[in-house]
């Protein structure tokens, strides 16, 4: 079996004048894993993420997926090479029903663009485009509520619904932004399972996340940043007794 990376960071660092928010991070990303991306606010967490999805171009380093850059890409042209991601806030469309919002996913796994999804005609492309909505939607618990306007949906299910349109592209990779933000106790419990599910089925998914109990139950291994460093990278036990993470993100360490 292949021991190369699906996605791979080299020393990738991203300046915003003379603020430093990614500074100099490696990570290798291992296909049909969990990895967990932590830190404390303003870690360079979301940042990271924007440039993995092509949002923010680096300043220096690069970034490869199955071997190929994504420097430079657009973010749509990323998500086509595989990488899909959801969002911290809520990017789904309230006016539009829930089959038309993950339509739009499903409609970029095709190389089209999403104003296609309103006007394009009946065809072979749109029935596939039809079927995989379909079984996306059942994939994520949703079918019974196509129909419904995006703004109808519970916020626990609106969460399941930025998922799912991100599913609709057919990623290889999955980024989850905070997935578990504003979710109760029963309602993180089965996005874990969920989540764990995807992986089972073969999907490689990079999570940031807060609430560390989820991270450390389900992540194979976990990667911490500070001040847009890196700081520890590890399974999520060794993180968890990692001096410099205790003290910089779980809590200074006792006298």
């Amino acid at each position: 079996m292949s021991t190369e990376p699906i996605l791979e960071i080299r020393d990738l660092t991203r300046r915003f004048q003379g603020l430093v928010a990614v500074n100099a991070v490696s990570a290798r990303i291992e296909a049909h894993k969990l990895i967990g991306l932590i830190g404390p606010n303003g870690a360079g967490k979301t940042t990271l993420f924007n440039l993995i999805s092509g949002f923010i171009t680096p300043s220096d380093g690069d970034i490869l997926f199955e071997g190929r850059s994504l420097v430079g890409l657009k973010p749509h042209q990323i998500a086509r090479l595989g990488i899909g991601r959801t969002f911290q806030n809520l990017r789904t469309l309230p006016n539009m029903t829930v089959f038309d919002n993950v339509s739009i996913g499903a409609l970029a796994a095709f190389g089209h663009s999403p104003w296609q999804a309103l006007f394009r005609g009946q065809g072979a492309v749109s029935r596939r485009i039809n079927e995989l909505t379909h079984e996306v939607l059942d994939q994520v618990g949703l079918s019974g509520q196509a129909g419904e306007l995006a703004a109808n949906l519970s916020y626990g299910r609106r969460k399941y619904l930025e998922i799912a349109r991100a599913l609709a592209t057919r990623p290889k990779l999955l980024i989850l932004d905070e997935p578990a933000a504003g979710l109760n106790d029963t309602e993180t419990a089965k996005l874990a399972e969920f989540i764990t599910g995807l992986v089972a089925q073969g999907m490689t998914i990079l999570l940031v996340e807060h609430d560390m109990p989820l991270v450390m139950g389900i992540c194979d291994r976990v990667i911490v940043l500070a001040s847009g460093a890196k700081i520890a990278d590890a399974d999520p036990e060794t993180v968890q007794r990692d001096p410099a993470v205790l003290e910089s993100y779980l809590g200074t360490r006792d006298a």
